[in-house]
C-alpha cells in the first residue's frame, strides 16, 4: 500500500521513511494522475516489464513521479541484478553512458542496478531514501 505523503520541509511532499510495497496497477492509479504522468507511469511500466521478464526480483521507484509534484521530470529506479538473465535484459538499461541519456530518451526514467555506487560510500537503495533537498529521510517503493 502507498502511504500518504509527508511534509519534511522540502518542495513537495514525499512519501514517509521507509521501502512501501506497491503493485504495478497501485502504482498506475495513484501516480499517473494527468498526461505528463501517464507517459512516464508507461515507460516505467515497460522497464519493469523488461526486468522482470529477465528475472529481477525487486524494482524500486524513486524520483518526483512518487512525490506531489505535478509535472515530474522523471522517474528513478534502482533493481536487484541477482539473478537477473543479461541476455534477456534490453541493453538500454544497462547503457550508462551521457547521462544515461539513452534510457531517457527510451523510458523516460533512469534505471540503476541496486550495487551501483550512487554517491561515495552509498548505494543506490540507500541514496534515493534521503531527500536531496532536506537531507531528511524519505520513502521510495517497492514495485511487484
Amino acid at each position: 500500500m502507498i502511504p500518504v505523503l509527508v511534509d519534511i520541509g522540502g518542495p513537495w511532499k514525499v512519501l514517509p521513511p521507509g521501502i512501501h510495497d506497491a503493485s504495478l496497477e497501485e502504482v498506475r492509479v495513484r501516480y499517473a494522475t494527468n498526461e505528463r504522468r501517464e507517459t512516464l507511469f508507461e515507460g516505467f511500466r515497460r522497464g519493469f516489464l523488461v526486468l522482470t521478464g529477465a528475472g529481477c526480483r525487486g524494482v524500486f521507484l524513486n524520483g518526483s513521479f512518487v512525490n506531489e509534484k505535478l509535472e515530474p521530470g522523471d522517474f528513478d529506479v534502482c533493481w536487484i541484478p541477482t539473478g537477473v538473465d543479461s541476455a534477456k535484459l534490453d541493453p538500454v538499461l544497462l547503457d550508462f553512458s551521457n547521462m544515461r541519456e539513452a534510457q531517457k530518451k527510451k523510458y523516460g526514467g533512469e534505471f540503476f542496478p541496486l550495487n551501483a555506487t550512487a554517491a561515495p560510500g552509498a548505494f543506490f537503495l540507500e541514496f534515493f531514501q534521503k531527500d536531496k533537498y532536506t537531507g531528511k529521510p524519505k520513502g521510495i517503493i517497492c514495485v511487484h
